[in-house]
């Protein structure tokens, strides 16, 4: 099943993505009851009485307000990296504020010009758990979405925490939409490409991953409860623009896209953002 969150009219919605359709109904529960139902037996219990063309919609992120955005940085054993694998992955979060959806614009900072790509694959949690064991962590994982963790390096380096960098506002974009693990039986197995102006720029395959989505579940629920709605961003391959020689950052009317393979692919085209203060920000500001 593919989920789909939606503007119609003003009011957001969740249905069904049949084909060309978005098929939804009065009836759909929110995403507080939506979400927890998805790894229940008995389902999500969407009747899809409406319908609507999803070109003739806005699409919001699978998840319009994460309670926890948890993103893992590169994530992949790869031949030409010479680096070790590291014994527990580098972490740092997102704000919802710092998401989009598909088709929606990913906007350029006015104070960077590196601005980069990350293709990735999110996993949302559906059933709420802490100190989960490794076993049972996919029971807790509602489905799954592509992401484009938007960067911009020059803050990401201000400092050792990656905070400001990985929070510009609508710098990720997140979709199209949640596919449930019925329709991904084995998401490790999956192939990511990022493509930039329909060129690719990554492409690997997710049983290269160093922590699979289970381990991160276990783990990241070790240190904090995971509620319905959370989202873990499970890390990126090499090729996004800062790694490549000479660096390749975006600029405004690029398109980004994140195809995996099951799942669907994520397009952002880059807007430029602007700042009414004028000058870039400096320390003297």
């Amino acid at each position: 099943m593919k989920l789909a969150a939606f503007l119609h009219g003003t009011e957001t919605r969740t249905g069904i993505v049949d084909g060309d359709l978005i098929r939804f109904d009065d009836a759909t529960p929110d995403f507080d009851t939506l979400l927890p139902a998805l790894t229940s037996p008995s389902g999500p219990g969407i009747a899809g009485n409406s319908s609507v063309r999803l070109d003739d919609v806005v699409l919001l992120p699978p998840i319009p307000r994460p309670g926890k955005i948890l993103c893992v940085a590169t994530n992949f054993r790869e031949p030409l990296q010479d680096k070790p694998a590291p014994d527990f992955p580098l972490m740092f979060t997102r704000f919802a504020e710092s998401v989009t959806g598909h088709g929606a614009p990913i906007l350029k900072p006015k104070v960077s010009e590196k601005y980069d790509f990350e293709g990735e694959m999110a996993a949302i949690i559906g059933r709420p758990g802490h100190k989960i064991p490794r076993h049972a962590a996919m029971d807790h994982v509602a489905g799954f979405s592509c992401f484009n963790d938007g960067s911009v390096r020059d803050w990401q380096k201000h400092s050792s925490q990656f905070t400001p960098g990985k929070n510009f506002h609508r710098s990720a974009g997140f979709g199209p939409w949640l596919v449930t693990p019925d329709e991904l039986p084995s998401p490790e197995r999956t192939r990511l490409t990022t493509r930039v102006n329909g060129v690719a720029k990554q492409d690997i395959t997710f049983d290269r991953m160093i922590f699979d989505t289970a381990w991160l579940v276990a783990y990241i629920s070790t240190f904090t409860p995971l509620a319905a709605g959370d989202v873990i961003v499970t890390g990126t391959p090499s090729g996004f623009g800062s790694t490549r020689k000479p660096p390749e950052f975006l600029v405004p009317g690029d398109v980004v896209e994140v195809e995996i393979t099951g799942i669907g692919t994520l397009s952002n085209t880059v807007e430029q953002d602007d700042d009414p203060r004028g000058p870039i920000f400096s320390q003297q500001d």
